[in-house]
């Protein structure tokens, strides 16, 4: 292996013998000021406001609740529900008695519910509603079964065991290591059964406080609309970083009303899935392309304004008085109306989970709209690099984050270490041993490239590189993102390991599954993406598929990741007529 080529400073150390756990960064939030909401929850077509200190003695009463029900450390609880106040707020009860929270996707089948429920040793879960009560049916007997509707009489409970033992959830507090674990995080993965990551308190606490050297990535009275899922590490990131951090999150438990949302909340912060900003960027392009006369004149020349400014900003240049005044009259006539979209002040979007194309960060800077990349896994905690509010680069996830050491292997395999690694895989060690060494470093499975500067470049997942049966390497992500900058395109999934040349399964956005003219498009959009590429990695076939790849299907995993190898089952004689 190569010497580590870059390490950001080790985070700060802990304030005053702080113990870094999960409890300990509630109390953060618990007595923040009520000056500004804790969290907006939509009851009917209004935003409630719940305060800080209305959250706090919500989180006491429910962990004195557990406490009553004899839940203590160790013990695991499952979480089956979608992003809610509920969700959140159990999530910190629990820790505060030590408990393990092991986190399910709300679109769970009642098959991966039950893995789950067995694999962790859960005596109890919480779930959302009777919908999701009735995935628990035939699983593993369970001592406790808790809905969103029952906490009201569990903190109630809570708050009479407190006043007959007062003492009883501070011990419990006090007993709490940073070494013991905080949560299972399961994987969703794209093959296999998933693996229950082990993340402590202190990972957590960790992963939350590089926001301390992160200037203006988010700050204390920011407003963050949060619909990702809480069952996977960035959503739950999102939602730990509000007590310490100090900003509002307004939760959005439907992903299919985020649009709305966005325009009621107004949110300066959102953090998403690419996915998100892909459908935002087809959407505002198709209508920049439908624009003609005038109009069209005027939107390409705000947008050839957007690029020059955005290309001096990328490399700290100063900006020309009269190329500003140009951009400040683009942006009232143009650039407002597509931040309008997204509730108007919207100072940073955040994007990781899968990897955001370059083109489209380009384009919504162009736009005056920044979206920041990272980069990280669950088994780190969630995020190992991320581009900055003052220093970023498009078509890159950053440099490392502060206290986390990068190097590459021999075959540029990405490897991290520091605090946020994980502690390993539950009852799992030969799996554990396959990604974390001796020394700490955690293997990611990812290719990559570090710049001279830090900045780290995602080429590919190792397992994922095609190798034809000539003998040719080939990245399918890199002709993947190609052609999923058009419009047209949905999804694609490249076919050549082991084959004798490359090949493509396209799926249709909903708007150019009814042109006539199609095959034609795609056909021509092919032929140009090849245009760039060496022969033995050109697309020589591809077929469109009837529909688009599904969840329901277990095409997609809760995260919007293509699972490669059911894709491949599901569409295996059409891969077959391919190759005929």
């Amino acid at each position: 292996m190569t010497e580590p080529l870059t390490q950001t400073p080790s985070a700060p150390a802990r304030e005053g013998g702080t113990r870094r756990t999960i409890p300990e960064l509630w109390r953060r939030g618990a007595e923040r000021s009520d000056s500004m909401p804790a969290y907006l929850v939509k009851k009917g077509d209004t935003w409630s406001e719940v305060s800080w200190s209305e959250a706090s003695e919500r989180v006491d009463a429910l962990a004195n609740g557990l406490l009553a029900l004899g839940i203590r450390k160790g013990d695991t609880l499952a979480i089956l529900g979608s992003t809610t106040l509920e969700w959140a707020l159990f999530d910190y009860a629990a820790a505060c008695v030590g408990a393990i929270t092991a986190a399910i996707y709300a679109n769970s089948s009642p098959k991966d519910c039950h893995y789950i429920l067995e694999h962790s040793e859960a005596i109890g879960v919480l779930v959302e509603d009777d919908e999701q009560a009735a995935k628990l049916e035939g699983g593993p007997p369970l001592r406790h079964v808790l809905t969103f509707a029952g906490l009201v009489e569990l903190a109630e409970q809570g708050r009479a065991f407190a006043a007959e033992h007062p003492q009883a959830l501070p011990e419990a507090i006090a007993a709490i290591r940073e070494d013991d674990v905080f949560t299972y995080i399961y994987t969703s993965g794209t093959t296999g059964s998933p693996k229950a990551c082990m993340l402590s308190h202190l990972n957590y606490y960790a992963m939350v406080a590089v926001a301390d050297d992160l200037h203006d990535f988010t700050v204390e009275g920011d407003l963050m609309l949060l619909f990702l899922p809480l069952a996977h590490n960035f959503g739950r990131l999102m939602h730990l970083s509000g007590p310490y951090i100090g900003f509002t999150i307004a939760f959005c438990p439907d992903p299919f009303e985020v649009g709305e949302a966005l325009l009621a909340v107004r949110p300066t912060v959102f953090p998403s899935v690419p996915r998100v900003y892909e459908k935002i960027h087809t959407l505002v392009q198709t209508q920049f392309d439908a624009a003609t006369g005038a109009r069209r004149r005027l939107i390409d020349w705000s947008l050839g304004v957007g690029r020059r400014v955005s290309a001096l900003k990328v490399a700290h240049q100063p900006i020309p008085s009269s190329l500003a005044a140009q951009h400040r009259l683009a942006s009232r006539l143009v650039y407002s109306k597509v931040q309008a979209r997204l509730g108007g002040r919207l100072r940073v979007g955040i994007s990781g989970g899968a990897p955001l194309a370059k083109e489209v960060a380009e384009f919504f800077h162009a736009l005056d709209i920044l979206i920041l990349e990272g980069y990280g896994l669950t088994e780190c905690t969630s995020a190992a690099t991320v581009n900055r509010f003052d220093d970023y680069r498009f078509g890159t996830v950053g440099p490392a984050l502060p206290g986390t050491e990068l190097r590459l292997g021999e075959d540029g395999e990405l490897l991290i270490r520091g605090e946020t690694v994980f502690k390993g895989y539950f009852k799992d060690p030969e799996a554990t041993r396959a990604v974390l060494d001796d020394d700490g470093w955690l293997h990611s499975g990812d290719v990559a490239a570090i710049d001279a500067d830090g900045f780290v470049t995602i080429t590919d997942r190792k397992k994922d590189i095609l190798i034809t049966a000539g003998g040719k390497n080939v990245a399918p992500a890199n002709l993947e993102n190609l052609l999923k900058n058009s419009p047209y395109v949905s999804h694609v999934v490249v076919i050549g390991d082991r084959r004798p040349y490359v090949t493509a399964l396209i799926t249709l956005e909903d708007d150019a599954r009814g042109l006539p003219d199609i095959d034609t498009r795609i056909q021509a959009l092919v032929d140009e993406v090849n245009g760039e590429l060496s022969r033995f990695e050109q697309i020589k076939r591809f077929r469109i598929l009837p529909r688009d790849f599904s969840a329901d299907e277990g095409e997609i995993t809760p995260t919007l990741k293509l699972k490669r190898k059911v894709v491949q089952e599901n569409f295996a004689a059409e891969i077959d007529d391919l190759y005929s």
